[in-house]
């Protein structure tokens, strides 16, 4: 690992000592993919929780000290702020970069917050508790649209990415044939992918092409999108395999 990772490594295991000493949870920030690796690689899942807001969230924080995922959720280790134009009539058509900017031109770091979920010109942000009351106080534009804020308790199901199901055709259930068939890659271009560690399962970077996916596995690839593996559905006259599975565009 990498000096930072080293950092981040001992980071997490102080936290997780922190929790046992105190008998108390503790929280991390926002965690990106490759932090998240890192977590996997130091500590056993049994010792925290990760949590982004829904079930395909990217960024996460994790909880140390919960006994179960049901008192790390109720903990409240994060808040949704939505945030909407004051008039969608004359509001710009606002990006997830804009949203972002706006956020990060108040001085706050991008590790204070979680995914940023669009939909129909509002956005919802995941955000730690203590800097939740200083966005709602200081942003008042993104872009030229002056917007509203608000705490919500979830997020809309409205607003929540919906998979499509499609079928696969592939060779066999290794990683590399099945994100070239996803994402119409060469094997070559797939296998890229994956040996530049751009590629995770279920959060996990995977480094290895030739590994298999089971059935429920999430894959997610830097770039292209994210895709759930539901399972084998027969196969083609030609010997190829089919794959249900969900495709998140």
């Amino acid at each position: 690992m990498q000096k930072s990772d080293n950092d981040l490594g001992r980071r997490f295991r102080e936290l997780s000592e922190r929790a046992e000493t105190c008998r108390s949870l503790f929280y991390s920030d926002f965690l990106t993919l490759a932090e998240q690796q890192v977590l996997f690689s130091v500590l056993p899942e049994r010792e925290f929780y990760l949590l982004g807001g829904y079930e395909e969230a990217e960024r996460k924080l994790a909880v140390f000290g919960a006994d179960s995922l049901e008192e790390a959720e109720e903990s409240e280790p994060f808040y949704i702020l939505e945030i909407a134009p004051k008039a969608q009539k004359f509001a710009d058509a606002l990006t997830h970069r804009d949203f972002l900017g706006s956020l990060l031109a108040l001085g706050i770091k991008r590790e204070m917050l979680g995914d940023i979920v669009l939909s129909k010109n509002i956005a919802y942000v995941f955000v730690k508790p203590k800097i939740a009351g200083f966005i709602e106080e200081n942003l008042e534009r993104v872009r030229h649209t002056s917007v509203k804020l608000r705490r919500i308790e979830a997020l809309p199901s409205s607003a929540v990415q919906t998979p499509e199901e499609e079928v696969l055709l592939a060779s066999s259930a290794r990683l590399d044939a099945l994100l070239a068939s996803a994402f119409h890659l060469s094997r070559k271009d797939a296998q890229s992918l994956v040996l530049s560690g751009k590629v995770f399962l279920n959060g996990r970077e995977i480094l290895k092409t030739d590994t298999m996916i089971a059935d429920g596995t999430i894959v997610s690839a830097r770039g292209q999108g994210r895709f759930k593996l539901l399972e084998q559905i027969g196969t083609t006259k030609k010997g190829k395999c089919r794959f249900a599975v969900l495709l998140y565009r």
